[in-house]
């Protein structure tokens, strides 16, 4: 005797149910993949618009400058991403690049070593600092690392007088060799900066502490209830954050051949726009290092254009990236929003 069986309501409800999943999961996809990858879509198109449109831009000089460039503001991107992973915020790192710059260029006169080790220092303190404040005394990141920019701003003046000295790095050094010199043919700041964000998407994608600071950006209770060393995480990202705009501040000294004292303003909202063009979610859980890189080069890509244009005031740059960001993050909270809905 042959057995039918019967199609239900249920069996169809569940054939649904099975169905749904599916489709909600390529929305998902789809949504994260714009999130993620929409800012070098972006990049990709208007590079290509100002390839055509202008004949200096894709020459190889003028990529060469922007590479460059670039390359300081990346390296703060770069531990600026950390810190937005875990949900929070460096209002310091502009002038914590400025004091590294400076300490760097003091410190090339007694050698290399200490041009390198002053500032790292100096700035890894200062990060630190601002580490332990917030994670151990739980007091409110914006308001640590906006006193740690002023004292960072003050210590560098204490330095330069006022701002009145400019100290010089020694031509021909090998510490000036770093910031100016070449390996095949592209600048060393350049591979520098490519061989830390190899290492900071390692750190961040493959390891127990980055799985730690994706965690405390998700849900910083959660992730302690779990085990997560929330305290010693945050310290260590805003450890990181001050070491590596110290280096970035030193590798531009290098560049430029002096202790610049009038650079970094603004910078550290450079680097959260750049950290948040590249899908880093300002709320923390989300982002990766690549996309922070993507930003950079936006940013680098839409003021050199400006540049070519040629008609246009400088400060049309601030303007075109300030409402660049705002559709950024709109988006950003329309997709995020939609991966929520089922």
């Amino acid at each position: 005797m042959t057995v039918v069986k019967d199609e239900t309501a249920a069996d169809r409800l569940a054939a649904y149910d099975a169905d749904e999943p599916a489709g909600s999961g390529r929305g998902e996809r789809l949504s994260a993949l714009a999130q993620q990858h929409g800012a070098l879509v972006a990049l990709v198109a208007i590079a290509a618009v100002a390839s055509l449109s202008f004949d200096s831009f894709a020459t190889t000089g003028n990529i060469e400058n922007m590479a460059v460039s670039s390359a300081f503001l990346a390296i703060v991107a770069l531990g600026m991403t950390f810190v937005i992973v875990t949900g929070g915020i460096d209002l310091s790192v502009g002038s914590v690049f400025v004091l590294g710059g400076v300490l760097a260029a003091w410190g090339s006169r007694h050698g290399t070593v200490v041009a390198l080790l002053l500032p790292l220092a100096v700035c890894g303190l200062i990060g630190l600092v601002n580490g332990l404040l917030i994670a151990r005394l739980r007091l409110a990141p914006f308001i640590v690392t906006l006193a740690a920019m002023l004292g960072a701003r003050g210590v560098m003046l204490s330095v330069t007088d006022e701002g009145a000295d400019t100290y010089l790095v020694a031509e021909g050094s090998f510490f000036a060799d770093l910031g100016q010199g070449k390996l095949l043919g592209i600048g060393v700041p350049v591979w520098i900066t490519a061989a830390l964000f190899v290492a900071g998407g390692i750190l961040l994608r493959r390891t127990r502490f980055g799985q730690h600071v994706y965690a405390v950006g998700g849900n910083e209770d959660a992730a302690a209830l779990m085990g997560a060393p929330v305290a010693r995480t945050k310290t260590l990202v805003y450890t990181l954050n001050g070491l590596l705009a110290g280096f970035a501040g030193a590798l531009n000294a290098a560049w430029l051949d002096s202790g610049v004292t009038i650079l970094g303003y603004g910078m550290e909202l450079e680097a959260i726009a750049a950290v948040v063009i590249g899908g880093t979610l300002l709320s923390g859980g989300m982002g990766f290092v690549g996309g922070s890189l993507v930003g950079v080069l936006l940013l680098k890509v839409i003021q050199n254009v400006i540049n070519q244009i040629g008609s246009l005031d400088s400060a049309y740059q601030q303007v075109v990236s300030g409402g660049f960001l705002v559709v950024v993050v709109i988006a950003q909270t329309w997709l995020a929003r939609r991966r929520r809905v089922p």
